[in-house]
């Protein structure tokens, strides 16, 4: 008679396929994932923004002259606008002769320290309409209203005095020469406010009329130079 016996140590499952199973997709994942990061990798930008360029300044007609204006540098917002126009009001940090940054905040703390730091050239464009041109009113209108005397006040800059119930009165003519031209400034005088000077000069059928402080002329030569270099700049069709 045959007796069936039962082994009491069953045999073992095999878990060997189960474990590769689980190495080779974790395997799999990896090289998912390298791949994923070097597609990444090769396609990612590696041009930078290029920096903003110069803003393209405002061709404006004045006077059938042409100007080529920075429109920072126009005061007036209704001014901003390329085409003919009777009159531009501009202004210019000097020396740099660049268009004003952006305004400050001023405390009164700070306000003697802003005025000292503020340096600018306003600048006026307008179409004369055939009136009297700079180089005639100092041949034959200013010579009725002045003082016979002239002073020194700078380095080739003399000075001679407006009379008293003039329609100039409290202003000081102030010339000299440079290689080419000559210096011709019209200044009033230092009183509650400083002194301001102004020197006109025209082209074609516009009127340009600079205003800077009186206390410059101490270096009258180089204010003369930066308002040749911005007219020319103001002409030119390259800034």
């Amino acid at each position: 008679m045959t007796t069936l016996t039962s082994s009491s140590n069953p045999p073992q499952r095999r878990r060997q396929p189960q474990r590769r199973y689980y190495g080779m997709a974790l395997l799999s994942g990896l090289l998912s994932i390298s791949a994923v990061a070097l597609i990444a990798y090769l396609l990612w930008p590696t041009w930078r923004p290029a920096p903003p360029e110069q803003p393209i300044p405002l061709p404006i007609s004045i006077g059938g002259t042409l100007f080529n204006i920075p429109a920072k540098a126009i005061r007036e917002k209704v001014q901003r606008h390329s085409g003919p126009q009777e009159r531009v009001d501009l202004g210019f940090d000097y020396p740099s002769l660049e268009p004003p940054g952006m305004p400050r905040h001023v405390s009164a703390e700070t306000v003697e320290d802003a005025q000292d730091a503020i340096k600018r050239i306003f600048l006026s464009i307008a179409e004369h309409h055939g009136a009297m041109s700079p180089e005639t009113r100092l041949q034959t209108i200013y010579p009725r209203y002045l003082e016979p005397t002239q002073s020194v006040v700078a380095d080739g800059l003399t000075l001679q005095a407006f009379r008293d119930g003039t329609p100039y009165e409290e202003e000081d003519l102030l010339l000299a020469q440079t290689q080419d031209k000559q210096f011709v400034a019209r200044c009033t005088r230092d009183r509650e406010t400083p002194g301001t000077c102004l020197v006109e000069q025209r082209i074609n059928g516009a009127d340009l009329t600079f205003r800077f402080s009186r206390q410059w002329l101490v270096h009258w030569r180089d204010v003369a130079a930066a308002m040749d270099r911005l007219t020319s700049r103001l002409r030119s069709t390259h800034q």
